[in-house]
């Protein structure tokens, strides 16, 4: 049976901060109904039993502020992938301060921002429902993925530069309005100046903290037994221990070209050998 209550207990206070992810499900008076999953480490914070508030990082859709732009009606939902089970639901009216904002600032100075950290979702919360989990399958947690922080980053390097193609540009191009065209930013990519943060987090790995970086997961099927033969596996790790200092200078796309070209060549050698010896 599910338990409602009027603020979040300290017990679920403390087992909510030690989740991975949540998420975010709001909608505007018509139109669509969105629901984001949210992760990174230390982006979700608890004020106290009746207030919540996260960092909204940069993506191509602006949903969420969009929505509570037009209604502030705001659902966050948790649940645990161990033990024991849990479902955790605040539902309650949000605010949106966006980057440039003194309450933006106050929340998150700059030498603790983000790279792409665009508002801040703050929570007033009216009502808090907590219930089993029991269908929710058991998953173990990797590690949280650094690829949005490294496309941030990159952009907000050509922003400072004076490109014309940062991320203000972005913002002004993807986050201004919603899918059902709902006002979005208002001012944040109208700000001026430098965009600080705490830049690309020091684990910073191609492909993301976790994922499956081998030759077998980059060529499945017969072209990883392919890869597997002509020594893709070595050639994908060694080039790995390169690219990870080198994407946190230069441009990742970048870095990423030259290391599937010089993949790419080594294999046509390779199984060109294969066949003529």
């Amino acid at each position: 049976m599910g338990s409602f209550y009027d603020e979040m207990p300290d017990w679920l206070m403390a087992w909510l901060v030690k989740q991975h992810i949540f998420f975010v499900a709001t909608s505007a008076r018509e139109g669509h109904v969105n629901v984001s999953p949210k992760g990174m480490e230390d982006t979700f914070h608890i004020i106290d039993n009746k207030t919540v508030w996260y960092e909204d990082l940069s993506g191509s859709g602006v949903e969420t502020i969009s929505h509570l732009r037009d209604n502030g009606r705001i659902t966050i939902m948790l649940t645990a992938f161990d033990k024991p089970p849990r479902i955790a639901r605040l539902f309650g009216t949000g605010t949106v301060y966006e980057y440039g904002t003194p309450e933006y600032e106050q929340y998150i100075p700059a030498e603790k921002r983000k790279p792409g950290s665009r508002s801040v979702i703050l929570v007033d919360i009216h009502k808090v429902g907590s219930s089993c989990g029991y269908a929710v399958p058991f998953m173990e947690f990797k590690s949280h993925r650094n690829v949005l922080e490294q496309w941030a980053a990159h952009r907000e390097r050509d922003e400072n530069a004076g490109s014309g193609k940062g991320m203000r540009e972005y913002w002004r191009t993807k986050n201004t309005q919603s899918i059902d065209g709902v006002p979005g930013l208002k001012f944040a990519h109208e700000t001026e100046g430098e965009l600080k943060s705490v830049g690309i987090p020091a684990y910073a790995r191609v492909g993301g903290v976790g994922e499956d970086l081998s030759a077998a997961g980059k060529y499945p099927g017969s072209a990883g037994a392919l890869a597997d033969k002509l020594g893709l596996n070595a050639l994908v790790e060694k080039a790995e221990q390169v690219a990870v200092p080198l994407v946190q200078a230069v441009d990742t796309h970048y870095v990423l070209g030259l290391l599937s070209g010089a993949i790419a060549a080594l294999a046509y050698v390779r199984f060109v050998d294969a066949h003529t010896a």
